[in-house]
């Protein structure tokens, strides 16, 4: 083939990139607005990871030993998501109290603040009998030693509202620079949650792969209740700081143990025939109880495990509950995202 027949083709292509410059396009030609912010579709937010989207088998991965049958197998797609690498600290949560009493106490009312977004202390105490949770219930939030271990005592309508105050946040500031906003901070769905916990190992029972609860060092992988009557085996008798141990695949830590996490679900029995196969989840504003996962320090292992569902009352705040933020991905150039 003559090399020159190439050359009418190479010219035809640099014509058609030359009509795409916006530069140099007459004037009245279709070309999009020009006052659009920055967006970097690369970046990860700070403190969270990239869990790329993917399909997984969703549900038990062991025998279903309450034979609850409320978690049966099922195949599904999630879509490319960032999670934050822990759960949500005290001291993280104590910025967000120190904003919305500096910013929101006219609009809210402090009598609000203090009931529904402050964190409830008092679980230490009224969710055990006959246990001294008095010194918890003083120091845990408020103290400085405990600003790295999970923010408990929050339910499911003040996570809600510590995700809206974070995106708000993060987009006040990217407007000041020009740079285009997140799409919004929120909690993870049950499907999400459960995918970023496999770290996709299919079929995983735990978060580090096996079904074992220590390493071969014989060290514990997780801050739970080992046994009847111990809570100290795993190095912790109540909470742990958050990546105290290691992550899983994704980069994410306790996602089985030190605290159970609230998702955006509302709790079905039979969700996983009813669901849709890709990103599914339960929107439900008249099911009052919402999905729990991941086990906490005071559980027994069965809780741990990825495919074990649980669930908890919407305004219920624990002492063994605590919650992350999930935000998708979105735009060209990340891995199977929206």
């Amino acid at each position: 083939m003559n090399k020159f027949l190439g050359l009418p083709l190479i010219a035809s292509v640099a014509l058609m990139l030359g009509a795409c410059s916006f530069g140099n396009a007459p004037q009245g030609d279709l070309v999009g607005a020009q006052d659009r912010p920055e967006f970097n579709p690369q970046e990860v937010p700070f403190g969270m990871v990239p869990c790329p989207g993917g399909t997984f088998h969703m549900g038990q991965t062991d025998e279903d030993i309450a034979a609850s049958m409320v978690n049966m197998n099922k195949q599904v797609t999630i879509a490319g998501f960032y999670m934050d690498e822990t759960e949500i600290t005290n001291n993280e949560y104590r910025q967000f109290m120190n904003a919305v009493m500096q910013d929101s106490i006219d609009v809210l009312g402090q009598e609000y603040i203090m009931t529904e977004l402050y964190p409830d202390t008092t679980v230490w105490v009224r969710d055990f009998t006959y246990h001294m949770g008095d010194p918890l219930m003083e120091y845990y939030y408020s103290h400085p030693a405990f600003d790295e271990y999970p923010v408990v005592g929050v339910d499911w309508f003040a996570a809600k509202y510590f995700c809206n105050w974070r995106t708000k946040n993060k987009n006040a500031a990217a407007a000041e620079t020009g740079v285009a906003g997140v799409p919004g901070f929120r909690l993870p769905s049950e499907a999400e949650w459960e995918y970023a916990a496999r770290g996709g190992r299919e079929l995983a029972s735990f978060p580090w792969g096996g079904p074992y609860l220590r390493n071969s060092k014989g060290c514990m992988l997780a801050n739970f209740k080992p046994g009847r009557g111990d809570y100290a085996s795993d190095g912790y008798a109540y909470t742990s700081p958050v990546g105290a141990y290691f992550p899983n695949d994704f980069g994410l830590y306790d996602m089985s143990g030190n605290v159970a996490e609230w998702c955006d679900d509302a709790y079905m029995e039979s969700s996983m025939p009813v669901v849709w196969d890709m990103n599914p989840t339960n929107p439900d504003d008249n099911e009052p109880r919402k999905v729990v996962r991941g086990g906490s320090w005071k559980d027994i292992a069965y809780f741990l495990e990825t495919g074990t569902r649980n669930f908890e009352y919407q305004d219920s705040a624990r002492s063994y509950i605590g919650f992350r933020c999930a935000l998708i991905q979105i735009g060209m150039g990340t891995n199977n995202s929206l």
